[in-house]
């Protein structure tokens, strides 16, 4: 039934819905009831109490765009506008954390230094960078020239604002680094790991040699472990869902128009002498490539262009769905220089875009008058099923849908959504259960336990296979003909690496190696994979005593570096944990 059929059928119940509402409006307009409403959030949220306007995070979402269009040839998704939003979020939540923080501790920059970042004897980077001359020296009269036009007050307005944000955060950065000290031992040790070396003989017994008949796993290991391990399986508060799908596959009618496009510029492309320039001018899909091709060697799909005089152009074919014009710039003996012109054929974003929005929003309208089920069946529509976890923006089986998880952390159960665009698609949907946060039950997990059980056995056979094989051996080479295994070598292995060769990721092991003397024979020893028996052939530990100044001074640099991410994000964790942050986002940004 169409949307106009449907609202016909209505208007009897939405005529007595009007005159009512019109009445209460009557009776609430000379009380203080909108002013309360009015009253609502006005900003995009605050920390702390210092708000954060919907203008400032407009533009750190719009510079994020035009990073994106400068430096990305594919077009902006709803997907990734979203993730931009979010990180504009964050950033501006951070920001205001350490500003806050900066306060707190007393770091601000003083308007003296404000003036010798600009005029002094040693001024910031950025100045020097725009009044120094060839000799590096400032041109000072140029900067007090600069200083002194009353057309560059706003423009020296706002340098300042920079410089002084940038000192501050240089005087925090400093501040988090002095109480990160690393030590000498802490150099030492670095040291070692990059510049200590064995070489290795070894015997591995993979623990994949241990069968499943070998194995047994009993219910009772299962509830124990569970019960032992719930902090494993916690997860966030999850949701599910139906949703129907409105995909914005291209039309036949998309893809005439997007082929008419191409056509339309095959007399301007046969005119063209610079083809780069065209291309990037016009936005093709394919770049030019200004270099001679063998005939031998061009692709089957471009073979047109074989048959082109050169400076012609040939018509458009469809190649993979999408349009292509060929232009032979130039040929020599069977080489053969040409530009491709191509456009890839997406949906309207006005004829078939705002015709799906339309279809969602209406469908949505209905699905919450008549039921959601009710309403799919009479559209003909399919109704898929779907989960999603709360803070991550992949959903299984639909992908990245960070809109969509957006949604659903605002939802109740039973609640419909309105029209929600994704990358491929528009859905809407109906929330049927919202998970709160906690372990997982045991029926979920129970598959997962016994897996993890059983490769936990299975490791314990297989070292115990290992010692009981190595028990009295006095050789690798006897250890190798009694297990029927073939002794590996690995050469000049770091002592900072993770991994070994012929054996994958065993940083426990290579541990252990460098705990051996040179010429020693290991016991038995459990990996991450495999049971391993080493010998140590080769073994060479640096000496700290070795390092030159630069070297202990760039690995100091290298460990505060280290320590100072490390670090940040844990601090900047907690301060959000601590801190009263206002999210209004889904208040203001729906409207």
């Amino acid at each position: 039934m169409g949307a106009m059929s449907k609202m016909r059928n209505s208007t009897p119940i939405i005529l007595w819905v009007l005159i009512f509402s019109f009445g209460i409006l009557w009776v609430l307009q000379d009380t203080q009831v909108f002013d309360a409403m009015a009253g609502g959030p006005t900003h995009l949220g605050s920390v702390n109490g210092d708000n954060i306007s919907h203008e400032e995070f407009n533009n750190r979402v719009s510079y994020y765009v035009e990073q994106h269009n400068e430096q990305r040839s594919t077009p902006m998704t709803s997907d990734m506008r979203s993730y931009y939003e979010e990180q504009a979020w964050e950033d501006l939540v951070a920001e205001r954390l350490m500003a806050q923080k900066m306060d707190k501790l007393g770091i601000k920059v003083t308007d003296q230094e404000l003036i010798n970042m600009i005029t002094g004897d040693d001024p910031d980077p950025f100045i020097r960078q725009q009044f120094a001359d060839e000799d590096g020296r400032i041109d000072r009269v140029a900067l007090q020239a600069a200083i002194e036009a009353p057309e560059n007050q706003q423009i020296w307005m706002m340098i300042e604002q920079q410089l002084r944000q940038n000192r501050s955060q240089q005087k925090m950065s400093n501040f988090i680094t002095s109480g990160l000290r690393v030590s000498s031992s802490d150099i030492d040790r670095a040291y070692k790991k990059q510049n200590s070396f064995a070489d290795i003989r070894f015997i591995r017994f993979p623990f994949s040699e241990i069968s499943d008949d070998e194995i047994e796993v009993t219910d009772r290991e299962i509830r124990n472990y569970y019960e032992n391990n719930k902090d494993q399986f916690h997860r966030e508060e999850s949701y599910r869902f139906q949703y129907v799908a409105f995909d914005k596959t291209p039309t036949s009618e998309d893809t005439l128009r997007i082929k008419q496009d191409v056509e339309e510029l095959r007399e301007r492309f046969a005119e063209a002498d610079d083809h780069a320039e065209f291309l990037r001018q016009y936005e093709s899909t394919t770049e030019y490539r200004d270099s001679f091709v063998h005939k031998d060697e061009i692709r089957d799909e471009y073979a047109p262009v074989l048959d082109l005089e050169v400076g012609e152009v040939s018509e458009v074919y469809m190649i993979n769905g999408n349009p292509h014009m060929f232009k032979k710039v130039d040929q020599r003996d069977d080489e053969i220089k040409f530009a491709v012109f191509s456009y890839d054929v997406i949906a309207d974003p006005i004829a078939t875009i705002d015709r799906l929005a339309e279809e969602a929003e209406e469908f949505s309208f209905f699905a919450s008058e008549d039921g959601f089920e009710a309403e799919a069946e009479t559209q003909g529509y399919e109704i898929k099923t779907g989960s999603a976890t709360k803070g991550t923006s992949v959903v299984p089986g639909m992908g990245e849908a960070r809109p969509l998880v957006n949604e659903l952390e605002r939802m109740r159960r039973g609640h419909i959504s309105e029209g929600i665009e994704l990358a491929d698609k528009f859905v809407v949907v109906k929330m049927t259960e919202v998970i709160s946060a906690g372990p997982r039950p045991l029926s979920e997990v129970r598959s997962q336990i016994e897996n993890n059980l059983r490769e936990l056995k299975r490791k314990e056979a297989a070292v115990q296979r290992a010692r009981d094989l190595a028990q009295g051996i006095e050789s690798l080479e006897e250890l190798a003909e009694v297990s029927g295994k073939e002794i590996q070598s690995a050469n000049n292995l770091r002592l900072g690496s993770n991994s070994i060769s012929g054996a994958g990721r065993e940083p426990g092991i290579i541990g252990a190696v460098f705990g051996l003397e040179e010429g020693a024979r290991s016991g038995v020893l459990e990996g991450s994979s495999a049971a391993f028996v080493i010998e140590v052939v080769d073994l060479d530990i640096a000496d700290p005593a070795a390092m030159s100044s630069d070297e202990r001074r760039n690995l100091r640099q290298q460990l505060e570096q280290q320590k100072y991410i490390v670090f940040s994000e844990v601090w900047l964790d907690q301060m959000k944990k601590d801190a009263n942050i206002r999210d209004n986002r889904h208040r203001l940004l729906s409207r």
